[in-house]
């Protein structure tokens, strides 16, 4: 059933966190601790109140950089470094959805509101290094995050990629409206489904599904 609807599809693109390695591996954690410490000494505020604003500021904009960025105008480099700086061991290698992957016809590429050399250190640490024609971050849409449709747009318009012939995997179901919107195929990669106008699909099993599609 999935195999027709993807037959016109030759870029597939995919988000990098709780999307290509699931999310009981729990790697955002970490990453949630730091960004934390962060908030704390560069807004000289306590745990509590940095908690809050670092949700408060994804949920506003997208992610919490956004928010820093836009409301105190910190500087996005020495942040993402800091806030990647983790523990990687934690995730396995996948070589069943390696190979799944490999199989796809057509471009394969990696865009994440996280860091270039971060999403690098995932793959590797998946099996998954070799695999993709691309890898963007969110250096490359200017820090502007997901679910904004000026990133996507900024992103597309540089690797040429046509939406009405690409599909786009998320596990965050606000970063597929702006897909859908363009024209690509979109799959919602979470435990639970989630019926929503703008997601084609669902699976909570990325290699299953796209087993389906070759």
């Amino acid at each position: 059933m999935e195999k027709q609807h993807f037959s016109h599809v030759s870029a597939w693109v995919f988000d990098l966190d709780n999307t290509l390695y699931p999310p009981q591996f729990r790697l955002f954690d970490q990453i949630e601790v730091r960004m934390t410490a962060w908030v704390m000494q560069a807004l000289q505020v306590g745990k509590t109140e940095a908690d809050r604003l670092r949700q408060h500021y994804w949920d506003t904009y997208g992610t919490t950089l956004a928010g820093l960025m836009r409301e105190h105008d910190v500087d996005p480099g020495p942040y993402l470094t800091d806030v990647h700086d983790i523990d990687f061991t934690v995730l396995p290698r996948d070589p069943d959805l390696a190979a799944r992957i490999r199989d796809l016809p057509g471009r394969r590429i990696v865009y994440t509101n996280a860091c270039q050399p971060y999403a690098y250190r995932v793959l590797e640490a998946r099996g998954l290094s070799g695999l993709f024609d691309a890898v963007y971050g969110v250096e490359h849409a200017g820090f502007r995050p997901k679910p904004e449709p000026e990133a996507f747009q900024t992103i597309f318009t540089q690797d040429g990629l046509n939406p009405a012939t690409a599909a786009m995997f998320e596990d965050d179901p606000r970063n597929l409206a702006a897909p859908h919107a363009m024209g690509m195929r979109t799959v919602h990669v979470a435990p639970k489904p989630l019926q929503a106008r703008h997601i084609h699909h669902h699976t909570d099993d990325l290699a299953k599904f796209l087993a389906k599609l070759i």
